[in-house]
């Protein structure tokens, strides 16, 4: 099972003495993925926002930065925001950062949490569905053709067109991210593409029947297996004591929940919320690197996921306390998890 991380790239929303600046995130954030690279771990994300609590607008541009400091890891969007960007420079975007990286890039392509790209880009939220379906033919189809002829309804037409750089990776690696809706699910699995879960909340084990509905969608659609893949893709964070990993979390993930809720209508967040959610069937992963290794493993006996990604960075955590808890996700946390899944792996495949 590949093991990763991702994030947002958070900035101080406003400012003050303390906030921290879109520069000084970003210099944190190469920092991150290249330490990321050296602990060993698999994969590093990145997810395209447009508000301003948020640094990535271009995750490429940073993704590409970062290429040039890391050796084996790969470099992958979490999430592109598909429905309002153009397929094509989205592919030129990528394969260029493949190229740079010498084949490590990834797109993870989804409808996004927020909608500010729609007015920002001149879309229509109401052809939210439309929008992807149609960008994510195109998205594939230029992966999968050097010369393309596409028509559809939301963007003009292209007639035998090239689209260059062509990436070094034969074919592009492109991810579904998806919330849990089950005909997102299920479009993936029929695509016969890699599908990307995201659980910010509830319960993990009542999310499993979708990875059934994937693979049942892709069985139906004759895709080779071959090509079938999930990621699950959750919150947490490592400490040297689960207290510590606790106490370091709670107070800038709050923050954040509570900010987005006030937008959303949801109730506020509160440390007993927290501490139910960080608990053996909540959806938090927090806790010291044995802690959080053995609630990965029960996880993956429920899913049998191929990936596993962790967003620690959630708000302007201290850069010291992400680096450190970026150390030991990839020193002492991914061994363990790697050693148990590969002990249980012929079991898995038998099953």
């Amino acid at each position: 099972m590949e093991i990763g991380i991702y994030t947002f790239a958070d900035v101080s929303p406003k400012p003050g003495p303390d906030a921290v600046t879109p520069h000084q995130r970003l210099r944190n954030l190469m920092e991150e993925i290249e330490l990321a690279d050296k602990v060993g771990l698999d994969v590093f994300g990145l997810g395209e926002h447009h508000r301003p609590d948020y640094a990535a607008s271009a995750p490429a541009v940073a993704l590409a930065a970062a290429a040039e400091h890391t050796k084996r890891i790969k470099l992958t969007s979490a999430v592109t925001v598909l429905s309002s960007d153009d397929p094509v420079r989205v592919f030129q975007q990528f394969a260029t950062l493949d190229l740079i990286s010498g084949g490590r890039a990834e797109i993870m392509a989804g409808r996004g949490s927020f909608i500010e790209s729609f007015p920002l880009f001149g879309y229509r939220l109401e052809d939210y569905d439309q929008l992807f379906e149609e960008k994510l033919e195109l998205l594939l189809a230029l992966r999968d053709s050097e010369r393309v002829t596409w028509a559809g309804e939301m963007r003009p037409a292209i007639n035998d067109r090239g689209v260059y750089p062509r990436p070094l990776q034969e074919k592009l690696p492109i991810w579904i991210a998806v919330g849990g809706t089950p005909t997102s699910v299920a479009r993936a699995g029929a695509l016969g593409l890699p599908l990307a879960l995201a659980i910010i909340g509830g319960e993990p084990a009542r999310f499993a029947p979708l990875f059934e509905l994937y693979r049942e969608a892709a069985l139906r659609a004759s895709q080779d297996t071959a090509t079938l893949a999930t990621s699950l893709n959750v919150h947490g964070f490592v400490g040297e004591t689960t207290e510590q990993a606790a106490d370091d979390f709670y107070a800038p993930q709050a923050e954040v929940m509570d900010r987005i809720g006030r937008e959303r209508g949801w109730g506020p967040t509160n440390r007993a919320h927290f501490d139910q959610a960080r608990g053996p069937r909540g959806a938090l992963f927090v806790g010291s690197p044995e802690q959080v290794a053995e609630k990965i493993v029960n996880t993956h006996k429920l899913f049998n996921n191929d990936r596993f990604l962790l967003q620690m960075a959630i708000g302007t955590m201290p850069h010291a306390k992400i680096m450190k808890a970026i150390e030991l996700f990839g020193t002492k946390v991914a061994p363990l998890v790697r050693r148990e899944v590969e002990a249980k792996q012929p079991s898995l495949a038998a099953s």
